[in-house]
């Protein structure tokens, strides 16, 4: 599928979230199918890292929905969201711990440290090239461990809102993370190299 766009700017405002996240109609998942993706994407990490998650940054977090099913497992996880939803972000920034940031600007910060876990859900197939590759470096950088990056192709069914959605292939999402420095196991999951390395050769999935 191809980009889809009008000339409506797109509001990530409380109706949006509302429709697409809790309307019956038109939400794509559910608070049960979520805890299980959390679970699947915290297992995943441990494994890989050898320990128990401890941090997480989640960009594009919208209104933060990870953040609680991911305390339910690990209640001593550090969690901390970007979003750039002034809705999200007046309702839930404080108690949930969301700052303002795009994911372009991410190449503008200086981390004072690496997470190990990386969340970026259903947000890089509605960012231009220019934001996409402008701040993917930096993501690959952020993380030590596992970064989970759920991302629609053009040879997927897209389902839910296309509003400003970008249909790229498969093969050109894979070599922009390699070229970023991650690499893929799996499941929307990327290692960096570090840890890709001693991955057993079925555990890899860089077709």
């Amino acid at each position: 599928m191809s980009a889809v766009h009008t000339n409506v700017a797109k509001q990530y405002d409380q109706a949006y979230f509302q429709k697409w996240y809790r309307d019956p109609s038109h939400r794509l998942i559910t608070a049960k199918s979520l805890q299980r993706k959390v679970a699947m994407v915290v297992a995943m990490a441990e494994w890989h890292l050898g320990g128990a998650l401890r941090t997480v940054v989640d960009i594009g977090c919208g209104e933060a929905s990870w953040r609680a099913p991911l305390l339910k497992l690990r209640p001593k996880l550090e969690y901390v969201g970007f979003e750039t939803s002034d809705y999200a972000l007046a309702r839930f920034g404080r108690r949930r711990n969301i700052h303002r940031m795009s994911f372009a600007e991410l190449a503008k910060q200086q981390f004072n440290q690496t997470v190990d876990l990386v969340l970026c859900v259903d947000v890089m197939h509605y960012l231009t090239d220019a934001e996409l590759l402008g701040g993917l470096p930096a993501l690959a950088r952020l993380g030590h461990g596992l970064s989970y990056l759920e991302v629609m192709t053009d040879s997927d069914v897209c389902a839910g809102d296309q509003l400003g959605y970008y249909g790229r292939s498969p093969a050109w999402y894979r070599t922009q993370f390699k070229q970023a420095g991650l690499y893929a196991c799996g499941q929307h999951s990327y290692l960096p190299e570090s840890l890709f390395r001693s991955c057993a050769a079925l555990e890899r999935a860089d077709v």
